[in-house]
């Protein structure tokens, strides 16, 4: 299974998330739950270097499916948007696969 975090601070802005795992829905290379999720996550992390002012420090492992992302400043408007669409999509895929693959949760922290 795949567990994705989002972190928020009190105010709901995002400082970070943690993904990790992997869906186990077919085999690999064929897993269209993982291939989604990745690329939802991957995506965001390079829209979020590429297209915004937001700076973080990012941690990842391809063998257990780590992506570790901590923003150094609560997310900026354009961060927020990119966050939110990346969070929409996988409460998506969390919605038409179940939670036996893909497990979304929010944090304060």
């Amino acid at each position: 299974m795949i567990k994705v975090t989002v972190y928020r601070n009190h105010a709901g802005q995002y400082t970070g998330f943690h993904c990790a795992g992997h869906a186990g829905f077919a085999e690999a290379g064929e897993d269209i739950v993982c291939a989604g999720v990745s690329v939802l996550v991957i995506n965001t992390v390079n829209a979020l270097e590429a297209f915004t002012d937001e700076t973080f420090d990012a941690r990842s492992d391809q063998k257990t499916g780590l992506i570790d992302i901590r923003l150094h400043h609560p997310s900026g408007h354009d961060g927020t948007l990119l966050l939110d669409a990346m969070v929409l999509g996988l409460q998506e895929i969390q919605d038409r696969y179940g939670t036996d693959y893909s497990f979304l949760s929010m944090k304060e922290v």
